[in-house]
């Protein structure tokens, strides 16, 4: 991967909402372009950037915004990639929403999920 490939500013949109999880037909639509744009759009960043998997650019992205570097092992990187997740993902969660509760009802427990309004 390279670090250093420079993105015209349409690429790198783009590869911004690829990184946050949008399909491309969702780029399109965000963008306002054909699909078959985009996906041109995406081959040009794979040929520059030197990669072909989309999570591979959402790494590339991520590391090249975050200033984390290209060279840490696989297990450091793993381990980074953990932490922006839980970091992302813990504001997206609301664990207060639904009660578990156990119902004893005969000689089987069950679990009764109840959300409060």
């Amino acid at each position: 991967m390279n670090a250093n490939a420079r993105l015209t500013a349409e690429e790198n949109r783009v590869a911004e909402l690829a990184a946050w999880g949008l399909s491309q037909k969702e780029i399109a639509d965000t963008l306002n372009k054909s699909v078959n744009t985009v996906m041109n759009q995406f081959r040009s960043i794979y040929a520059k950037i030197g990669i072909n998997k989309i999570n591979e650019l959402s790494a590339w992205w991520f590391c090249v915004n975050f200033n984390i570097s290209f060279d840490l092992s696989p297990i450091k990187r793993k381990a980074g990639a953990v932490v922006l997740l839980l970091l992302f993902s813990s504001q997206l969660l609301d664990f207060d929403d639904t009660l578990v509760r156990r119902v004893r009802r005969g000689r089987r427990n069950e679990i009764e999920y109840t959300t409060e309004f």
